[in-house]
């Protein structure tokens, strides 16, 4: 189905978000089994806990980097070109992942994963804002299908990656992933020529005096990282505890120095009042849907019954049903709302029913591990996953189109990487719930999480036509 006013451009950056997406959950997808599994099966051997807290920090590192990805997109480099020195660094870290065997790989690889994902990102995001008009309906159609190559790139990834693994070893399904990256950069290579002049653009350009001061923040946090880990300070047990700190702090600062610039209007300052409860609550979703990483890899590992007659269906594969869910679901939620125009629901109460409907996912789940004991049969867990993937439909793409939308107008990349915030935390957020599922009755901690997102998305529909007058200042 074609894009409302197709814009030269949108179909070519689609189309790189999906390979790099293809990368980052193909990677995503095998990541938490490769910590998890034992030295004999492949894997590294780690504890639950361990495992959850890694894969916690590192998601929320990556999109933690963005905020300096965008701040440079503002103040240093062209968005354009970000996005492509992004992607080569990315490249680098899953050939490091391929190659460079044990925790060294893993060490670096991931690393420079966190650095160009940064820089890539949030850059990519606010050039499609740019491609798109101003109005509300289409926008959130078109960032729909945007976010619908994400999705596609979210269920081909772990395909690939997944079955790779389990016919040779998770080394392969790591160069698949570097593999899915190249074909980025060659997609974006291409399609660069159609992109607006607005990308081009460094809107506010640092002095060059000043230039040494990304150099040494970067130096800095370098330092400060490395010391925190030679010393046991930051460790494998407490990573996602450390980056959910950092998170929530630089989101309160960031948010404080927009509310209090003097470059931002009065009218702007209302807007970004407006987004604070639908960043909170999206970081919160986004912590119990990015469990599929975590605390659903651990309950996939422990009680999942993978195997159909002889065949052991890949641990990879059942986290990709979510996505797909999303990936068919898109196209229909996208055509109603371009339909219904200005009669469709707003963004908060779009928010709201996404989070309702992961809680009743959960509910589902708790139900059926009732019934079911100690193994889930795996169809009730495919099941469950799409009901969990669809509601991303109504969150995601939404806090993205509405970013672009109020962002002011000296803080355009920046306001979008504060939706990637809510990303970070919610991924940090799902490292620790997944150390508390390990430390946890199964049903309990189910059941907790079922009735917080319940109660959450029930409170927030409450609010929602406040939170609208307020987002719709001025517009």
């Amino acid at each position: 189905m074609p894009l409302p006013k197709p814009t030269r451009g949108i179909g070519s950056l689609a189309m790189t978000e999906l390979w790099e997406r293809f990368s980052f959950y193909g990677l995503q997808g095998i990541l938490a089994f490769y910590l998890l599994y034992t030295l004999q099966e492949g894997g590294l051997g780690l504890g639950a806990a361990a495992a959850a807290s890694i894969v916690g920090a590192y998601g929320g590192a990556v999109y933690l980097a963005q905020i300096f990805g965008a701040w440079m997109g503002d103040r240093v480099l062209a968005p354009k070109r970000l996005v492509f020195w992004g992607g080569v660094v990315i490249t680098l870290g899953h050939l490091a992942l391929a190659f460079i065997p044990g925790a060294a790989g893993l060490g670096l690889g991931l690393g420079l994963i966190v650095v160009g994902t940064g820089a890539l990102k949030t850059n990519i995001t606010s050039i499609v804002g740019f491609l798109l008009d101003s109005n509300q309906s289409k926008r959130d159609a078109g960032f729909s299908y945007f976010y619908m190559a994400i999705n596609i790139g979210a269920v081909a990834g772990p395909l690939a990656t997944g079955i790779a693994q389990s016919m040779v070893g998770f080394h392969l399904g790591f160069g698949l992933a570097a593999v899915g990256m190249m074909a980025a950069l060659i997609q974006y290579a291409v399609g660069m020529r159609n992109l607006p002049e607005q990308a081009s653009i460094v809107r506010n350009p640092l002095l060059r005096s000043k230039a040494w001061v990304p150099l040494l923040v970067v130096a800095v946090l370098a330092g400060v990282i490395i010391m925190a880990w030679s010393t046991r300070i930051l460790n494998s047990g407490n990573m996602a505890n450390a980056t959910t700190l950092v998170i929530v702090g630089a989101s309160v600062a960031y948010l404080a120095i927009m509310l209090s610039s003097k470059v931002v209007t009065p009218v702007e300052k209302t807007r970004l009042r407006g987004f604070i409860p639908l960043f909170i609550v999206s970081a919160l979703y986004f912590g119990f849907l990015f469990q599929n990483f975590t605390t659903i890899a651990i309950i996939i590992t422990e009680r999942v019954d993978l195997h159909l007659g002889s065949w052991e269906f890949p641990a990879a594969w059942v986290t990709t049903m979510g996505p797909l869910a999303a990936v068919l679901a898109t196209p229909l939620l996208a055509k109603s709302w371009s339909r219904k125009g200005n009669r469709q629901p707003n963004a908060a109460a779009k928010i709201s029913f996404g989070m309702i409907q992961i809680g009743l996912g959960y509910v589902f789940l708790l139900i059926v591990s009732m019934l079911s004991g100690e193994s889930i049969p795996l169809i009730l867990m495919l099941v469950f996953m799409v009901i969990v993937g669809v509601s991303e439909v109504l969150v995601g793409p939404i806090g993205l189109s509405l970013a672009t939308r109020i962002a002011p107008s000296m803080y355009k990349s920046q306001l979008v990487a504060l939706i990637f915030f809510a990303l970070a935390a919610g991924s940090s957020l799902s490292g620790l719930l997944g150390q508390i599922y390990a430390a946890m009755n199964h049903e309990a901690y189910l059941g907790m999480i079922a009735v917080i997102a319940i109660v959450l998305g029930l409170a927030l529909r409450a609010f929602t036509q406040k939170i609208n007058a307020a987002i719709g200042a001025g517009l």
